[in-house]
């Protein structure tokens, strides 16, 4: 029997892809917005695709914000963008 792939949305596209492509964004428990690129740390996570599109419909939807039920400051969306552009 084939091994089940674990799925996640994206936050920003809606489209379903699987863990290993997608880039996880976590609250942490202390409550900053942190990439987890281990995709082990605790906390809310929410799925990202690891594109430049998704990065911005995320900023402009909300999307994450209401995934990581939380209101985040544009400073934390522009060192996710940071990081997020490093990592690619």
């Amino acid at each position: 029997m084939a091994k089940k792939v674990p799925l996640r949305q994206c936050v920003g596209c809606g489209e379903m892809k699987s863990k290993k492509e997608m880039l996880r964004i976590l609250k942490t428990v202390e409550g900053d917005i942190v990439l987890d690129t281990t995709g082990k740390k605790n906390g809310r996570g929410a799925y990202l695709c690891q594109s430049g599109d998704c990065m911005k419909k995320v900023r402009k939807n909300k999307g994450l914000e209401r995934s990581l039920k939380v209101k985040i400051p544009d400073e934390i969306y522009e060192k996710l963008e940071r990081e997020f552009y490093e990592n690619e």
